[in-house]
Parts: structure tokens; sequence; C-alpha cells
């Protein structure tokens, strides 16, 4: 598979975000100087490393990716209880466990 140098950039940004917290789509867009929340999206769901923990990305409502897996939001929502993160319907509070870059 392709990898771009922009999409190292948001991989390396991902991996950045701790376990418990979360980070939006606009904001790694933003950290990179870029208006373009949906490429970082792209990026995370052609990403080939199991080390980038995309589940830890939201849009910027909080809520969850329904196309993160073959089960939609699920899978994200799982791993990101297991991680201690609350997770209401689709929705996270990013009050509560929004990650600051």
């Amino acid at each position: 598979m392709n990898v771009s140098e922009f999409d190292e950039e948001v991989y390396d940004l991902v991996r950045c975000v701790p376990e418990g917290k979360v980070i939006r789509y606009g904001d790694i867009a933003d950290a990179l100087g870029k208006k373009c929340a949906r490429a970082v999206g792209n990026s995370l769901r052609k990403s080939p490393y199991s080390s980038v923990p995309c589940h830890r990305v939201v849009n910027a409502e909080g809520r969850l990716a329904a196309r993160f897996g073959p089960d939609g939001s699920e899978a994200q929502k799982r791993a990101l209880e297991r991680e201690g993160v609350e997770v209401s319907g689709d929705r996270v509070d990013l009050n509560k466990y929004l990650f600051e870059l």
C-alpha cells in the first residue's frame, strides 16, 4: 500500500494520543496546518499499521466513526471502553476525554 508523507504525519500525531483520551479529525488537520479533516479520516481508514490507535479519533461532536470496521462504530466503542473512555450511545464527552495536542 502506498503511504504518503501526509499519511505518516497523521499516524505520528495519532500515536501521541494517550490511552483513555480521544482527538478530533479536525484537530489533527489543524496541527498539520491543513483544512482537511476528511483527508485525515481517509488516511486512518487505509492505515497499514496496527500501532496507530485509530479508535481514539472522533468527529467534531465526539461521535464515533460509523464506518470504523465491519461492525461499524461498535468496534471503536469497545476499544475506547477497554481504555476507560465512557461512550454514551455513539458519543464521547469531549469535555472529559479530549486530548489537546
